[in-house]
């Protein structure tokens, strides 16, 4: 089922996420859930955040990306309670985009590599390091259940630049073809 992508200026985007048991209702289906809805999207990662649901999870599949990133092929992947360990290596900027800031893309700076420790839909804890564009997208999600979005990322003068459209994503004037919802 495609569930709706809360966009910015919803409220859960900025709660606090909360650690999600192995007993909770309908994780499978909300992981399937959260497959759909990303790929209908055309998204390579989701928060669960972003649809609604303020627990520590989310997936990547950054498979459609393989062409230019080696290391995306194949990569497809639920975390749950991830807890980054550390982020090293050279800075790599990116045009990030965001399922819920829609038709804003701007370069941000991570770090190339990402150590991180989590659940998979199994429950079977891994501790994993990745780098490239997969390390990218693991940051950039695990930032959600953090309650940061990739505009929080900015400088003020791009946040000050681009205000008029984050102000028509948060007052409902600027939608996208995928089904969302503010609040």
């Amino acid at each position: 089922m495609i569930l709706q992508i809360y966009l910015y200026g919803s409220d859960v985007l900025r709660k606090k996420t909360e650690l999600v048991t192995p007993d909770y209702a309908d994780l499978k289906q909300l992981i399937d859930n959260m497959y759909e809805t990303m790929y209908n999207a055309e998204g390579v990662g989701l928060a669960a955040p972003q649809v609604g649901r303020s627990i520590r999870l989310f997936i990547v599949d950054a498979s459609a990306m393989a062409d230019e990133y080696p290391e995306a092929k194949e990569f497809k992947k639920t975390f749950i309670n991830p807890s980054i360990i550390e982020t090293y290596g050279d800075p790599f900027t990116y045009s990030e985009g965001c399922l819920s800031v829609p038709k804003i893309r701007e370069d941000i700076v991570r770090d190339s590599i990402v150590k991180i420790n989590y659940f998979d839909e199994n429950f079977t804890e891994h501790t994993d390091v990745y780098d490239g564009i997969v390390s990218r997208i693991i940051q950039h999600e695990y930032d959600h259940i953090e309650q940061i979005l990739f505009t929080d990322r900015m400088s003020q003068l791009k946040k000050k630049l681009l205000k008029r459209k984050l102000n028509n994503i948060k007052d409902g004037k600027d939608r996208p073809s995928y089904s969302s919802r503010i609040n």
